[in-house]
């Protein structure tokens, strides 16, 4: 069983910048796929960003490119998603995702095995 915690979320003006962070444990981190997405009141969970084991391949939902960075400290079982020029339409919780599909990017929810509670990310204009 692995557990994730998300933390990091906050109320930031519009063009103004947050780090969530994502720690785990129970689990052998450095083996899985990690994942964030993001649901905002009334809408459907979105796939955000992702990061096969190694770091080596990422990708990003099109409206976040440029503007956000996915990242893991795989020595600090931690995944990190850096949000710069932040928008009202950004504004979400934000969740973390274990795939034990390690080399997967997927956008599809239902392909990560694990969650985090989520951490709140309101963007004001």
């Amino acid at each position: 069983q692995v557990q994730l915690v998300e933390s990091g979320g906050g109320l930031v003006q519009a063009g103004g910048s947050l780090r969530l962070s994502c720690a785990a444990s129970g689990g052998t981190f450095s083996s899985y796929g990690m994942g964030w997405f993001r649901q905002a009141p009334g809408k459907e969970r979105e796939f955000v960003a992702a990061m096969t084991r190694n770091g080596g391949r990422t990708d990003y939902t099109a409206s976040v490119k440029g503007r956000f960075t996915i990242s893991r400290d795989n020595a600090k079982n931690t995944v990190y998603l850096q949000m710069n020029s932040l928008k009202p339409e950004d504004t979400a919780v934000y969740y973390c995702a274990v795939a034990r599909t390690g080399w997967t990017t997927s956008t599809r929810s239902y392909e990560y095995d694990y969650w985090g509670q989520g951490t709140q990310v309101t963007v004001s204009s």
